[in-house]
């Protein structure tokens, strides 16, 4: 009788042990507990500060901009919309519990027509509407200057798009990994810089392909971009470049550090020029080397952002 009453015991014990691993069944759950969970829960769109942000969301949505030709910056990169996020600008706010733009959170709408969209037509610019600038700085020559202005782009935390000579390029292999490891773009500027606009088609693709090449072999990435040198081109210079799945860049804003200006003459001038969207050529100068600091704090106390040409030909706002 003992063992059998032992047996019953035991065989109670586990049956309330299942029971209370028992996600439906729980024979321990707190009356309170029970109550607590019948009560109804406020959803987020019942709250009036989630009607709020949905009423005013509104006024903060802009429609993205396609990509189109210009009639005189041709080919231009489009921007994408956005529109506020409420759900998720809802519980930045929740805490604070009133509405605060600053917390706002948006999506990114994309266009329907980007620059691969677009025939063959050179670039000047980015987006007219995007807070940023891109430095151009197209090198054949000026070796020596190359690591100091290395250094003052990467104590002002800027990137830069550097258009290689394919000439240059083979002979200064170290350069152009420096320039690559630190975050840099790097482009094609023909092969030893020559007028391509008096170059026959065969000479505009090994100009183009053989640089490609140099550069491929050096860094393992072909470039995107192609800027001919001195700016000078034709119609066949930018077909070729399409052809070869490349754009062909230019600029809205020249330095004109070759001619050794004052660094006062040169942030005048570039200054004067600035607009949202520009692209500021350069080349590896004494002058650049001088005035590419104060360049720089002048350009960002106008609250323009500095990026590369990638950055800046991006829909990204």
């Amino acid at each position: 009788m003992y063992n059998y009453r032992n047996y019953i015991n035991l065989v109670v014990f586990v049956i309330i042990v299942l029971l209370s691993f028992n996600i439906n069944v729980n024979p321990f759950k707190m009356e309170d507990e029970a109550v607590f969970s019948q009560l109804p829960v406020v959803k987020s769109e019942e709250d009036p500060l989630y009607k709020e942000i949905q009423e005013k969301s509104t006024s903060y949505h802009d429609e993205p901009k396609d990509a189109y030709i210009d009639p005189v910056w041709k080919k231009t990169p489009g921007r994408n919309g956005r529109q506020v996020d409420v759900d998720a600008s809802y519980l930045r706010m929740k805490k604070e519990g009133k509405f605060n733009e600053n917390l706002l959170v948006y999506k990114q709408i994309a266009p329907k027509i980007s620059l691969e969209d677009l025939e063959a037509a050179p670039i000047y610019r980015g987006h007219p509407d995007k807070q940023m600038v891109s430095f151009l700085i197209n090198v054949s020559w000026g070796t020596e200057h190359i690591p100091e202005i290395l250094n003052i782009l990467n104590e002002h935390k800027i990137k830069a798009t550097f258009f290689l000579e394919g000439k240059w390029a083979k002979d200064n292999v170290d350069y152009v990994k420096m320039i690559l490891e630190q975050g840099h773009t790097i482009g094609n500027h023909a092969y030893n810089h020559p007028d391509m606009a008096r170059l026959s088609r065969t000479e505009i693709v090994n100009q183009i392909k053989d640089t490609n090449d140099v550069i491929y072999a050096i860094t393992g990435k072909r470039p995107k971009w192609f800027a001919p040198p001195s700016g000078s081109f034709s119609e066949e210079v930018v077909v070729v470049a399409d052809e070869l799945k490349m754009n062909t860049i230019l600029w809205t804003v020249d330095t004109v550090d070759w001619k050794n200006p004052t660094v006062n003459v040169m942030i005048n001038r570039v200054m004067g020029k600035i607009h949202p969207g520009a692209t500021i050529l350069m080349h590896p100068t004494p002058s650049i080397v001088q005035g590419l600091p104060s360049l720089i704090k002048e350009i960002k106390a106008k609250d323009y952002k500095i990026g590369t040409i990638d950055k800046l030909l991006s829909e990204t706002r």
